[in-house]
């Protein structure tokens, strides 16, 4: 999480939530769409990743990795991803 809130990716999706919510003083967006919350952007309730590769490719490896008994392939870590992100 620390990385991602240290991403200097920039996606202008989030800059233009970004600077709503600031210019509106508030911590959401859009009936819960956007939100910002203790330094990550969140957008339907799971954390946004920025556009930035080599930190995407390491979210899916790690949730890759991860035990579960039996591997389920690429759509079961799409569907773990997917979950949080």
């Amino acid at each position: 999480m620390e990385k991602i809130r240290k991403s200097e990716a920039k996606d202008n999706e989030v800059i233009k939530a970004v600077e709503e919510m600031k210019k509106a003083g508030v911590k959401m967006l859009r009936d819960k769409e956007w939100r910002e919350e203790d330094g990550l952007m969140l957008r339907e309730e799971k954390v946004y990743v920025p556009k930035d590769e080599a930190l995407r490719v390491e979210i899916i490896r790690l949730h890759h990795n991860m035990p579960m008994g039996e591997h389920g392939g690429q759509w079961k870590t799409a569907e773990m991803v997917t979950r949080n992100f």
